[in-house]
């Protein structure tokens, strides 16, 4: 019998789901449940904060590694497309790179952030610029940290999120950018708003598959409450999405987003953390199904042949 290697995403979780929580308690309860990854949250009074001093960055970068545990991203709150200056816009990503780069952090979550007009939470919004404009705005600025990035090896991915929550929506932005950006797909926003796995997958996969992209899983009970319950026990495609990710493939990041500062109802992230890591090995197990090979006809306990209660032998192939 022997094992076959099967890659598969890197299962991280956000430190959203762990507000005021501090930096040991989280990192305790990745160790727990046996995860090896963490996107920090980037903003003032969090773990990770635009305003650290270059002895701090260093202290918890530290931290972190001598713990075991990769930082995979920075989730910013920049947006590209915000009315105010391109000089404010800009320089607050430059700083985020910085940042990241300093905490060895390889990718700054970005949103799109257009102002909107009031629309339904099922229906993808309406800007109140006209849409081409917003999205040459943005992908203008994401152009403009290009060589920066580059610099830093530290580039911006931008969420299907708020005025931009389709797959569509965010690839219209990207497909103008010169030079690397990835994406990053929230499984709630396209689905809330019609679009099918498929199609988002179809239509972000450059930017999911190119080493800075990643996928953020969460459930909720939608369309009735947006509060997060526990993976697979909600009305999101949890099952199916995975199902997708195996069929294309994909060995990207794949990110528990727990939204409990948002809704402090919201069970503690640990509990949320144990429920994800099981549906997440129901789908990719540590030890992949085995491929039974064929074996000559000889009788046991004959020369050659299998012992009378001899087990098979396992074989790890790294």
């Amino acid at each position: 019998m022997q094992y076959l290697p099967e890659g598969r995403p890197v299962l991280t979780v956000s430190t959203l789901g762990a507000p005021g929580e501090g930096l040991g308690t989280v990192l305790g309860w990745l160790a727990a449940n046996g995860v090896s990854g963490v996107e920090l949250r980037l903003a003032p009074g969090q773990i990770a904060a635009p305003a650290m001093t270059r002895q701090d960055r260093a202290r918890l970068r530290a931290e972190v590694a001598d713990a075991g545990v990769a930082i995979t991203g920075l989730a910013s709150y920049i947006r590209m497309a915000d009315p105010a200056p391109d000089e404010l816009v800009v320089g607050a990503l430059e700083a985020a790179l910085f940042l990241a780069a300093d905490l060895g952090a390889p990718t700054v979550r970005v949103f799109p952030g257009a102002p909107t007009e009031p629309a339904d939470y099922r229906q993808v919004p309406v800007t109140t610029t006209a849409r081409h404009e917003v999205n040459a705005l943005a992908a203008r600025r994401l152009t403009a940290v290009g060589r920066l990035a580059e610099e830093l090896d530290v580039f911006p991915a931008l969420e299907t999120h708020d005025s931009h929550p389709r797959g569509e929506d965010i690839a219209a932005i990207l497909a103008q950018v010169e030079g690397r950006v990835g994406a990053v797909w929230d499984l709630m926003h396209p689905w809330r708003v019609g679009e099918s796995l498929e199609d988002t997958w179809n239509i972000l996969a450059p930017w999911l598959t190119n080493g800075l992209g990643s996928v953020q899983v969460k459930d909720a009970g939608l369309p009735k409450s947006r509060t997060p319950v526990t993976i697979g026990n909600g009305t999101l495609p949890v099952d199916g999405f995975a199902q997708l990710l195996k069929d294309r493939g994909y060995t990207g990041l794949l990110c528990l987003e727990w939204e409990k500062a948002w809704h402090p109802d919201a069970v503690r992230l640990d509990a949320a953390i144990g429920s994800t890591k099981a549906w997440y090995l129901r789908h990719w197990p540590d030890r992949p199904a085995a491929v039974e090979e064929p074996q000559p006809d000889l009788p046991a306990g004959s020369p050659g042949g299998p012992p009378v209660s001899a087990q098979d032998t396992v074989v790890e192939i790294p």
